[in-house]
């Protein structure tokens, strides 16, 4: 088994970026049980006019068409804000083994707040959940996006 390895800093980044294209700050990365980052993308439901353009959606898709499965079993999902509940079920739907994620969103989260999509009994699967990894730097780059807009 590989040591652990954040991939937390690339999510950052790919939120940073969609906030710089407008988009709400939030970022994504899945990558592989060995640790290849397969996958990284940043919020575009602005830029494409898609409300499922997600970070999390976005990257499940890519990861998936990589490997040639809708399974992503074993892999890692790193994200920047805790998971709505379409991502949420999205996650549970891959069978996406470990999700680590920044920030809370006791507002719109599905994880820890809300749905709670995991602890539903219609969930057949559930990943192993870390979070609070870089909770302050992503809250950070959150408030200085929300900030500018009011």
């Amino acid at each position: 088994m590989s040591p652990f390895r954040s991939h937390m800093q690339t999510a950052l980044d790919e939120a940073a970026a969609a906030a710089a294209r407008g988009e709400v700050p939030v970022g994504a990365v899945l990558a592989d049980p060995s640790g290849r980052i397969l996958a990284q993308a940043g919020n575009r439901t602005r830029e494409w006019h898609d409300p499922t353009a997600h970070a999390e959606i976005l990257v499940i898709r890519e990861a998936c068409r990589r490997i040639g499965s809708e399974r992503l079993i074993g892999h890692h999902l790193y994200v920047t804000l805790e998971p709505c509940p379409m991502c949420a079920a999205a996650i549970a739907a891959a069978r996406i083994a470990r999700l680590y994620y920044a920030a809370s969103d006791p507002k719109s989260g599905g994880v820890a707040h809300g749905a709670r999509v995991f602890r539903h009994p219609q969930c057949h699967h559930a990943p192993e959940v870390y979070d609070g990894l870089r909770e302050g730097d992503a809250a950070a780059l959150l408030r200085r996006f929300f900030a500018g807009r009011r």
